[in-house]
């Protein structure tokens, strides 16, 4: 029997000696599988990460899929993206995988790794595919997935909320800074 938690439920379900980023699947004494998902802007937080991660490699033909939930996808996003070579494609998994190992995520499986043609890289709640050119033309899976909504990395950067305390339309002042002013020279005593 399979069942989505949220966060909430996590903490008090899962041992103290395993963290709600580093799994996000746990079997349950009764023998049940629940997978518990993360909140909305977190997930965006960490594709976003993910984003600037290849980015950050030189990654060409970037791209981000929302998944439909009535696709028969158990993921919520996609981001494929192509390198030039084996090395390239290899340079921007490693990235994404420290990224993410560093906020405390750790993929649930990566495939093709040594081959470089296709590295899939797992999440559970976001895949990341990094293509070789050649593969990726092949496989074109914008167009197998075509149903899926295409999104701009400047749509996942998670929304600021609004203080708790501040009204809307309410100008707050600001104080001004204290600036350390320089002491008088101590005199020397005789």
């Amino acid at each position: 029997m399979h069942r989505v938690a949220d966060c909430k439920e996590w903490k008090k379900a899962a041992p103290r000696s395993v963290t709600m980023e580093v799994r996000r699947l746990c079997i349950t004494a009764r023998g049940e599988r629940t997978i518990f998902r993360m909140k909305k802007t977190e997930l965006k937080r960490q594709v976003a990460a993910v984003i600037q991660a290849c980015l950050d490699k030189k990654a060409e033909e970037l791209s981000i899929l929302e998944m439909e939930k009535g696709s028969g996808v158990f993921t919520d996003y996609f981001v494929l993206c192509s390198g030039t070579n084996p090395r390239q494609v290899q340079a921007i998994a490693d990235e994404v995988e420290l990224r993410l190992k560093n906020a405390g995520v750790r993929p649930t499986q990566v495939e093709g790794y040594k081959q470089a043609e296709w590295i899939l890289i797992d999440y559970v709640d976001f895949v990341v595919h990094v293509f070789s050119e050649k593969a990726r033309k092949f496989y074109d899976l914008e167009r197998l997935w075509k149903t899926a909504k295409k999104l701009e990395p400047s749509e996942l950067k998670p929304k600021a909320r609004a203080k708790a305390g501040s009204k809307a339309g309410s100008k707050t002042k600001t104080m001004p800074r204290k600036t350390k002013t320089a002491a008088p020279p101590r005199r020397k005593r005789a």
